[in-house]
């Protein structure tokens, strides 16, 4: 079964749509790891700029460190601002590299115009909250979720507007639905888990899982062992999860967001400084494991060994972003 799952793969548009480079501009000494991802036949991977209260000058710089080195290194790599980009990405054989920024802080006090900004410079989406409230909307880890206020209407419209996909991973489930309402294009949660699987408060319900394909959107499925439950980051725990939102909405809105951690030391002193953005959670504090994008034939395999079809494996490994980011991207 793995063989033919690496075919699959070799074959398929493969799209890991979130990870975390260290956040520190002009270090890059842990971009040349990309070329285990590219090797492996992942065709785009989206990079983190910037979380939680990082504000518009750190996001601003790890973009230009990000770009500067993908465009100095062109030969094995893209930067991604199209869907054309993608297509070349894989014909070319090349890793396509894009933009996240996990959540609305940079914008506040009014800073919507960066937007666009960021738009223009490789951000392909931009969730709400990264676990704590912000001037935009409400955060997964908070005891009270103050919903989508006024302002994150106006910067959802704005994204809307540019082109940007609003994603709702980290973001409180209040907020959430009333992004989904809010939104005129389909909204994502690109790495989150299913709740059902395993009862964590970063972890998604059936009924924001069904509210997102409503909207058109997807749900991608994160590797992190706290997230996926019973400290267990194996390619069949995250199709595992992969099941269960596929049981419920159907193989067209489910992809894969593995939320792969490079630097494993910055984010232990993340977790020990930070600790308004991150809860004392044990699930935290505990070794953690991951599922590395090269891991993608192995999540395939699973599927298949499910009874999956190729069509469907493809449309998982891939397909969904494309058609999301087709729908949405100016």
């Amino acid at each position: 079964m793995l063989d033919i799952a690496r075919e699959i793969v070799r074959t398929s548009l493969v799209w890991d749509n979130h990870a975390c480079m260290p956040l520190r501009p002009e270090d890059h000494s842990f971009l040349p790891q990309l070329e285990d991802v590219r090797a492996s036949g992942v065709n785009v991977i989206s990079l983190n700029v910037g979380f939680g209260p990082q504000g518009p000058d750190e996001h601003l710089a790890m973009l230009d460190s990000f770009s500067t080195w993908v465009s100095s290194h062109s030969d094995d790599y893209l930067l991604i601002q199209s869907i054309a980009d993608v297509e070349t990405a894989q014909k070319s054989k090349r890793l396509g590299v894009m933009f996240d920024v996990e959540g609305m802080v940079p914008l506040d006090n009014g800073r919507i115009d960066l937007v666009e900004a960021f738009r223009t410079r490789g951000v392909g989406w931009m969730l709400v909250a990264y676990n704590r409230n912000n001037d935009a909307g409400g955060g997964c880890a908070e005891e009270e979720d103050i919903g989508l206020t006024v302002y994150g209407r106006k910067v959802i419209a704005e994204m809307n507007r540019v082109g940007m996909i609003v994603c709702c991973s980290h973001t409180g489930h209040r907020t959430a639905m009333e992004v989904m309402e809010a939104s005129c294009d389909p909204v994502i949660f690109s790495h989150s888990n299913a709740k059902a699987i395993w009862d964590h408060y970063r972890n998604i319900p059936d009924e924001l899982i069904k509210a997102c394909a409503a909207t058109g959107g997807v749900v991608g499925v994160n590797g992190l062992s706290s997230f996926l439950g019973n400290r267990d980051a194996s390619p069949g725990r995250v199709a595992e999860h992969i099941d269960h939102m596929v049981q419920l909405v159907g193989p067209a809105h489910v992809g894969i967001g593995l939320d792969y951690v490079f630097d494993r030391k910055e984010l232990e002193e993340y977790l020990a400084t930070m600790k308004e953005t991150f809860p004392n959670d044990a699930s935290l504090q505990e070794p953690m494991d991951f599922a590395h994008p090269s891991q993608m034939a192995e999540i395939a395999a699973h599927l298949l060994e499910r009874g999956y079809s190729d069509s469907d494996v493809r449309l998982i490994l891939g397909g969904n972003w494309l058609r999301v980011a087709a729908a949405v991207w100016r």
